[in-house]
């Protein structure tokens, strides 16, 4: 393997890491990224970080800053609100159309990520859950069968993954999941295009309900300490 070959391979293995680490919440909005410790971490040079900070801002999880560094991603409400719109364009036409051509092995991988989401959830285990749970969103469509529209949705896969760990109810999502298994594989398009849109409104209410949890209990953290 040539020098540029392991560098890309580096850099794949370090953007892997770091996409992982973002969307599990390890490496908070805001948090830097700086190259050398990150190549002093890997144990790899700042090339192939610097290349995979780059993949991450092409996905739009980190912002380069100069001076070689930097920043966790905050997604604003605005940048939600475009991602939904988008989603309920293109999710509802990926199941049903997965739904009209799914084959065999494609619903057993699509089983086998809504197994392991379940697991995760009852498990009260987040990370497990909320991967299966994207995966659930990819093997999808990967069912659909369209290049296009698989084009269209890579690049809003890291996003979409960002969006489903933004509320704590992993039960419910797991159950709407079932629903839209349960409609793919009886071919019911109509049924999984219909789901598919309520599971976006759904996703969102959700999401808006935790951070309005969050802002009322940061409130009463304050009142707190105010008055000690």
């Amino acid at each position: 393997m040539t020098s540029a070959e392991l560098t890309v391979l580096d850099s794949t293995r370090v953007a892997d890491w770091l996409r992982d680490a973002i969307l599990d919440g390890v490496r908070e909005p805001g948090s830097r990224l700086i190259e050398r410790d990150l190549a002093a971490e890997f144990g790899v040079s700042r090339v192939p970080v610097r290349d995979a900070l780059k993949i991450l801002e092409a996905e739009g999880l980190v912002t380069l800053r100069p001076r070689t560094w930097a920043i966790v991603r905050e997604f604003t409400p605005a940048d939600l609100a475009d991602l939904d719109e988008v989603r309920s364009v293109l999710e509802p036409l990926a199941f049903r159309l997965a739904a009209l051509r799914h084959r065999r092995d494609g619903l057993d991988a699509l089983r086998r990520a809504l197994e392991l989401e379940k697991a995760g959830a009852i498990a009260a285990d987040p990370i497990t859950a909320r991967r299966a749970a994207a995966d659930f969103h990819e093997v999808v469509i990967e069912l659909s069968e369209n290049r296009l529209l698989g084009d269209l949705m890579q690049g809003m896969r890291s996003k979409l993954r960002w969006s489903l760990a933004q509320h704590d109810d992993l039960e419910h999502v797991t159950d709407e999941h079932e629903e839209l298994f349960r409609a793919i594989s009886e071919r019911d398009a109509d049924r999984a295009g219909a789901l598919a849109l309520a599971h976006i409104d759904s996703s969102r209410e959700q999401r808006e309900a935790h951070a309005l949890a969050i802002r009322a209990a940061v409130r009463a953290d304050g009142a707190v300490s105010a008055r000690r």
